[in-house]
C-alpha cells in the first residue's frame, strides 16, 4: 500500500484539479479590442535522486522538501538503509525525491545492499542531487561519490549552513564547484528551511516537462507500516547511543485501524543478533524499550493524527543481517 497523507479514517477529499485563470482581454488604443494571451508555464515533473556519502543530511532534507517525516533521521551515520519516495506536488510541478543510503565501503551483506540501492536509484533520476555537508567540508568519500555521479550531478546542495562557518563553507562551495562545475550549488539549512526553496526551484527548473506521475495527494511510495518501522528504528539507534551496533531491525507484524476508537494498533519486533544486544534494547527493568516505545508513540501519533497503541517486543536472530530472507523482509 502506498502512502497517502497519514490520517486514521481516511475520508479526507482529494482536491480539485484547478482551471487555468481566462485569457484578459484589454482594450487597444485605437477602439478596437485586443486579445492579449500568455502561456502558461509548462508542467513539470520528474525522479531527483539524493546522493551523497552517509552522514551529510539527506533523509533530513528529504523530509523538509517533502513537508512530512518519512525517513528515519540520526546523527549516525548509515541510518538510512532503504530506497524512500518522498513526492512533494505543486500545481506547477510534481518532485519525486528518492532518498539513498549513503555510498560508502562496506563488504557485509547489509552494507552491499545499501550501497546497491543507492546506485541502482541513479539509474531512474532526471536529476542527480548531491549532498555534501557544509560544516565538516569536502571529504575524500565526498569526492568519491562526485566522481561518480560525474556531470549527471544538476544540483548541489551544500547542507547545514545553519552550523557550517563562513570559513568552512565558502571553501567547501569553492570546493564542490571544482568537483561538478555543470552544477547548480546551493547552501541550504534542512534542519531550519534556510535557502529550500531556492533549491526547489533549481530543481524544477531542471525536470522535464510532463503531467503528474503520482496522484496529488501521494506523498510517498512507502507503506504506513515501513514509516512506523522508520520511527521505531530511528528511536532504538537514538537511545542506545554507542552501545549497539547497526545489528537492529524493526518487522511490523500488526498494523490495525480502528476508525471508531480513533486508534491505530501496532505490534513490532525488533531483531537483534545476540542476547546481550537484546538486553541493551530492554534495558534495567525495561527501562529504554519503554522509552523507545513512548518516543515512537508520540511522532507516530503526531504523523498519523490518532490515538496509538504501540507494542514492542524484542528477538535474537543470529546474523540476520547476513541472511537474504530476513534482508528482504525489511526491504533490502
Amino acid at each position: 500500500m502506498s502512502a497517502t497523507t497519514p490520517t486514521c479514517d481516511r475520508h479526507d477529499a482529494a482536491p480539485a484539479d484547478s482551471e487555468s485563470a481566462p485569457t484578459s482581454v484589454a482594450p487597444a488604443e485605437s477602439g478596437a479590442d485586443r486579445t492579449a494571451s500568455a502561456d502558461p508555464a509548462p508542467h513539470r515533473a520528474g525522479f531527483v535522486t539524493l546522493v551523497g556519502r552517509p552522514n551529510v543530511g539527506k533523509s533530513t532534507l528529504l523530509n523538509r522538501l517533502v513537508g512530512t517525516k518519512l525517513a528515519a533521521v540520526s546523527a549516525k551515520p548509515q541510518t538510512t538503509r532503504n530506497r524512500i519516495v518522498g513526492i512533494l506536488t505543486r500545481p506547477e510541478v510534481q518532485i519525486v525525491l528518492v532518498d539513498t543510503p549513503g555510498i560508502h565501503g562496506g563488504s557485509t551483506p547489509l552494507n552491499a545492499r545499501m550501497v546497491a540501492t543507492a546506485r541502482e536509484s541513479l539509474g531512474d533520476a532526471d536529476v542527480v542531487m548531491l549532498v555534501v555537508d557544509g560544516a565538516t567540508g569536502i571529504g575524500a568519500a565526498d569526492r568519491e561519490v562526485a566522481a561518480e555521479v560525474g556531470n549527471r550531478a544538476r544540483v548541489v546542495a551544500v547542507n547545514k549552513s545553519d552550523v557550517a562557518t563562513q570559513q568552512r563553507l565558502l571553501p567547501t562551495c569553492a570546493e564542490v564547484a571544482r568537483l561538478v562545475p555543470d552544477a547548480e550549488i546551493v547552501p541550504v539549512s534542512a534542519l531550519t528551511g534556510d535557502n529550500v526553496e531556492r533549491l526547489l526551484t533549481l530543481v524544477e527548473a531542471a525536470l522535464p516537462e510532463g503531467p503528474n506521475l503520482y496522484p496529488p495527494d501521494q506523498v510517498s511510495e512507502q507503506s504506513e507500516r515501513f514509516l512506523a518501522s522508520e520511527i521505531v528504528r530511528e528511536q532504538i539507534v537514538e537511545q542506545t547511543r554507542d552501545e549497539l551496533p547497526y545489528t537492529t531491525a524493526v518487522v511490523v507484524d500488526t498494523f490495525r485501524e480502528e476508525p471508531a476508537r480513533n486508534l491505530l494498533v501496532i505490534q513490532a519486533t525488533i531483531l537483534v543478533e545476540r542476547p546481550t544486544q537484546k538486553g541493551i534494547v530492554i534495558g534495567e527493568r525495561g527501562r529504554r524499550i519503554r522509552d523507545i516505545g513512548q518516543a515512537a508513540r508520540l511522532q507516530l501519533e503526531a504523523i498519523f493524527g490518532c490515538r496509538v497503541f504501540l507494542e514492542l517486543h524484542v528477538k535474537v536472530v543470529r546474523e540476520w543481517s547476513k541472511d537474504p530472507r530476513v534482508l528482504r523482509e525489511i526491504g533490502l
